[in-house]
């Protein structure tokens, strides 16, 4: 019998998730480095990070959290550290890849295409919101598209080529394997490619 071995990646915190959800929602930077330890030593091989303002929870491309969060993580374990590009929806690029630098993590997410990513039915859940940006950041999904245009795509690859990181390609539907197959027919992704598969 042949054992298959399997590779446990574990996102931390995410973008989409509001406090108002759940109350074990990791916020601040000690609770996600915390949350990303405990990852490690149950068995997940990667984690993915995403950083909150740690008074409201709201998602932040702030580099200076990610960079606190990704040296308390390695300073605690040896995971495999992955870091957000996506941010959240409504993010510019500049924010979405301004922790790249200082982070310096082993892979960061691509997004490989513009999806709708519509997250709007969680304001119909929350009758007592926590915080007054929740309602309207979630409602927002309803009409802001996940934009990840070509030049998007090729500007994160070449950010990501320049610091040493491994793009690792979400792909959201099957037209994205098309566009990557795009990148590494130009040449501006060497394989193998590394990518999630989030349908649906």
């Amino acid at each position: 019998m042949s054992e298959k071995k399997v590779i446990l990646t574990a996102a931390i915190t995410g973008a989409v998730h509001i406090p108002s959800m759940s109350p074990y929602l990791p916020i601040t930077p000690e609770q996600i480095i915390d949350e990303a330890v405990a990852a490690c030593q149950a068995g997940a091989a990667v984690v993915h990070l995403h950083t909150r303002d740690p008074k409201t929870g709201q998602p932040t491309g702030d580099p200076e959290l990610m960079r606190q969060v990704v040296d308390g993580v390695r300073a605690r374990c040896g995971v495999v550290i992955g870091i957000t590009t996506g941010g959240a929806i409504g993010m510019t690029s500049q924010e979405r890849l301004a922790a790249l630098p200082t982070a310096r993590p082993e892979l960061a997410s691509c997004n490989a295409g513009s999806v709708n990513f519509c997250f709007a039915p969680i304001a119909d859940k929350i009758k007592q919101p926590k915080f007054d940006w929740e309602i309207p950041f979630v409602k927002n999904t309803y009409q802001v598209p996940f934009a990840n245009t070509f030049q998007d795509i090729e500007d994160y690859m070449s950010i990501m080529g320049q610091h040493q990181v491994k793009p690792e390609f979400e792909v959201y539907e099957t037209g994205m394997i098309s566009n990557i197959a795009y990148f590494l027919k130009r040449g501006l992704v060497q394989a193998p490619v590394y990518s999630s598969l989030c349908w649906g």
